[in-house]
Parts: structure tokens; C-alpha cells; sequence
């Protein structure tokens, strides 16, 4: 090869930068473009993390200084089958990894699913991050909410939807979302298992958080509460459900508040299975569950119904079919071997590949995301000498294509910019709203004295 190694990445959120990073950090001179539909890196960070977890929202750290290496260039803005073809990558590029991740929620499959009232949780979630696609205004009249699922997902939506706006102050919440959850009716939040509280997905800090919340009392249903022989096991054998049946044994055994602004309700072996309401959803009906002592479960075909107006669909994401790429709708990913990708005929498409949950599904934690990557990376770089050429042999090439096409493409010195202009509204806005805040406090504290 006369030039150095040339990768498009298609997807610039962890998985994609994670790629990036490993390919410049190889014996082989590499240069990598990262592209996305978004005008901003990061991704699932960025537009999929609650803005309370500055812990998680801290790995842009990390990216960032990735994104600064010489040998890596972000282009933003560039829609991968509208602004450019798996040809035109091919035809500027050694290699194309396609990380483009999994935002589309997966279908519940239930009658009522698409009332109005009833949300998948990424649109949610889309809207209180801040994604330039979400709608600026949320509906947040209803006083008993449903949240399905039982991952760290729905304990976002959950807590997100019990909080105070105001205990959002100082993080990086968007102006409109902060009004939106300031004039929220919620009272009750209830989130719904479909098995026991051994087979949860919750892991241990992000369900042991929600006991920080001061305005809202915590409600373990025991109806459910139930753990059979597989579940004993589990908490035999891993630590980390032995620490979340023990947080949710606590709660259950609390004695009642009952003087908080917000509950949030946890209920176990409840099934839904409709959604009701003719207009909107006025009630959810579930099929009450039992395990079968080997971790599964079996509907009893006793049910039961609840009284919410709004519906989360929290039951796992999806990821979207690429244009020129075989794609396995059953699973919502890629086929390949060891991220190589396959054809129909199950051969390698020569020089496309592909990381992330598109490769994998979306399971695991964004560190997991790492391992994944490197084997991706790793085939890639074997497959060196095999690789196709390129047509074109000037890294620039890529540019002028995308001008000649008036795509508005966004680059990584132009992303700082826009950053520090964010940062600057963020703390100017973040100072006014805590303005507001002690004035209305004095309000109180002083009409108090009066009265």
C-alpha cells in the first residue's frame, strides 16, 4: 500500500470513536475520517444520557481527547445513503466501519401501543437531551404515568419523570425541557417487570440513586416480589444482583412516607399486555406472572389493570437497516463474522465492516463497547494487504465531494466552536435559573413569616 491506511467510520459516538482511536493507535499509519448524521459528535453521550448522570456524560472527556488525535477528522452533518453511497466511500476510502449504533425503539407489540400518550422512551429520552430532532414541547398532563421495562432505561425515564425540575438545576438540561418538567402534573410514576427482581437488568449505582432523590418516595410492590431458585443462584453467584434484590428488599420493607410530591412504584411478574384507551390512554392491563424456578415465566391468566394516562416503552432499542448492506431484522443488526461483514451468500464484503450495536444488538454498557471494537479493528488490519484501492488517492478527495454536492458538512475546529458558544449560554442561563429559584424561595420563606 503507497498511502496510509484510509477508514471511513460511519457513527461518531463511542463506538465509532473507540474504532478510530485503536486504528491510530496501530503499527500501521492509518487516517480516519469520522462521520455523522448529527452536526455534533458523541452520539448515544451526547443524545441518550439523562442529564443528571455527569458521571456518564463524563466520558466526552475521553472522546474528545480522541477526536483531537492529527490522524483522525470529524465530518458532521453528512448523512451516510443520502450525502454519500457505500460506492463513494469505496471509491475515497481503504475501509468503511459502520457504527451508526441503535436509536429506533423496539416495537412492544401490544394492542394500544401507538395510542397517543403511549412513547418509546429514546423519543423521551430525545427530548430531554436536547436531540435536534425531538419536538420542543412534551406532554407531561398525566398524573399516573406506566414505565415498561426493567433496565437502566426505564429507571432514566422513571426518575427523570418523578423528578423535580428544579433538582436539575446546574446540569446541562435544555430551557424547554426545564419548563416542560416544571409544569408537570406526574404524581405517580410505575414501573413494570415482566419478570422477578432477580432477573432485573438494573445494575446496582444507577438504582441505588434513585433513593437521592429527595421529593420522591420510593414504593416496592410486594405483590411479585418473588425469587425462585434461579434467582437465588444469581445472588449466590453474582454480586451485582445479590446488591439489587437487597436495595429493592429495603425498600420494600419501608414504612410509608406518604408526604412526598412524587412516587415512583416498582412492580414485578406483570406482563403488559394492552394498552387502553380509544383516544388516548386512559389504563394499562397486565397479566399477572409466575416463575418457573429456572429464571423464566408463565402468564397465569389472572389480570390486571391499572389507572395511568401516559405510557414509557422502556423494552430495548433497535437498531435501522443501512442502504447497500444486508441487515437481519430479526436481531437488528449486521451480519458478519467477527465484524467483518457478510453478504447474502455469508462471504466477506471486501473492505466494510462494522462495530457497536449494530454489530452486536444493544446490550452492555458503553465501556463494553471497547472490546468490541478492537475486534473489529483487529480483522480490519489483517485484512490489510487484501484490501481494495481506492480510486482516489487524495485524503481531500472526500471534501470536494461533499462540496460539488452542497452538503454543509460540519468539521471538528467548527464542533469547538459551536461547544464553547453551548457552554457559555449553559452557565448564563444556568446562573438566571438559579435566580429565579432563590427568588421564589424568599417568596416562600418570607410569606411564611408573614403568615
Amino acid at each position: 500500500m503507497s498511502h496510509p491506511l484510509r477508514v471511513a467510520v460511519i457513527g461518531a459516538g463511542p463506538a465509532g470513536v473507540y474504532a478510530a482511536d485503536i486504528l491510530t493507535k496501530s503499527e500501521t499509519t492509518t487516517e480516519v475520517d469520522l462521520f455523522d448524521r448529527m452536526p455534533t459528535p458523541y452520539g448515544l453521550v451526547r443524545y441518550g444520557v439523562a442529564p443528571d448522570h455527569p458521571r456518564i456524560k463524563g466520558i466526552v472527556n475521553a472522546l474528545h481527547k480522541v477526536l483531537e488525535k492529527p490522524g483522525i477528522r470529524f465530518l458532521g452533518h453528512v448523512e451516510y445513503g443520502v450525502d454519500c453511497k457505500l460506492e463513494d466511500l469505496r471509491r475515497h476510502y481503504d475501509a468503511v466501519v459502520f457504527a451508526t449504533g441503535a436509536a429506533d425503539d423496539r416495537n412492544l407489540g401490544i394492542p394500544g401501543a401507538e395510542l397517543p400518550g403511549s412513547h418509546g422512551a429514546s423519543e423521551f429520552i430525545s427530548f430531554y437531551d436536547g436531540h435536534p430532532d425531538a419536538p420542543r414541547d412534551w406532554n407531561l398532563d398525566a398524573r399516573n404515568v406506566a414505565v415498561l421495562g426493567a433496565g437502566n432505561v426505564a429507571l432514566d425515564v422513571g426518575r427523570v419523570l418523578a423528578k423535580q425540575a428544579d433538582d436539575l438545576l446546574g446540569t446541562e438540561i435544555p430551557d424547554n425541557v426545564y419548563r416542560a418538567l416544571s409544569e408537570s402534573r406526574v404524581t405517580d410514576v410505575h414501573v413494570f417487570a415482566r419478570r422477578g427482581p432477580a432477573q432485573t437488568k438494573f445494575t446496582p449505582l444507577e438504582l441505588r440513586e434513585l433513593d437521592h432523590e429527595p421529593n420522591t418516595e420510593l414504593i416496592v410492590h410486594p405483590e411479585g416480589f418473588e425469587i425462585d431458585e434461579a434467582g437465588e443462584e444469581a445472588m449466590r453467584t453474582n454480586n451485582q444482583v445479590k446488591s439489587v434484590v437487597k436495595t429493592l428488599q429495603d425498600w420494600a420493607l419501608r414504612d410509608p412516607v406518604g408526604n412526598t410530591a412524587r412516587r415512583l412504584h416498582f412492580h414485578f411478574l406483570r406482563r403488559p399486555v394492552e394498552i387502553l384507551g380509544e383516544d388516548g390512554v386512559s389504563g394499562l392491563r397486565t397479566e399477572i406472572m409466575e416463575l418457573t424456578g429456572d429464571g423464566s415465566v408463565r402468564g397465569t391468566g389472572e389480570y390486571e389493570t391499572f389507572d395511568v394516562q401516559s405510557v414509557y416503552r422502556a423494552v430495548g432499542y433497535l437498531s435501522s437497516a443501512l442502504p447497500d448492506l444486508p441487515f437481519d431484522h430479526g436481531s437488528g443488526t449486521i451480519p458478519h463474522d467477527g465484524g467483518r461483514v457478510l453478504d447474502l451468500d455469508g462471504d466477506h464484503v471486501p473492505g466494510v465492516y462494522t462495530t457497536g450495536w449494530i454489530k452486536r444488538g444493544p446490550v452492555g454498557l458503553i465501556g463494553h463497547t471497547k472490546g468490541d471494537a478492537l475486534e473489529t479493528v483487529n480483522n480490519l488490519l489483517s485484512d490489510t494487504e487484501n484490501l481494495p484501492e481506492p480510486a482516489e488517492s487524495d485524503r481531500d478527495s472526500i471534501l470536494r465531494m461533499l462540496d460539488e454536492r452542497g452538503v454543509p458538512y460540519t468539521t471538528w475546529e467548527g464542533w469547538n466552536r459551536l461547544d464553547e458558544h453551548e457552554r457559555a449560554l449553559g452557565a448564563e442561563r444556568g446562573r438566571e435559573r438559579l435566580k429565579v429559584v432563590e427568588r421564589d424561595e424568599m417568596v416562600r420563606i418570607s410569606r411564611g413569616a408573614d403568615a
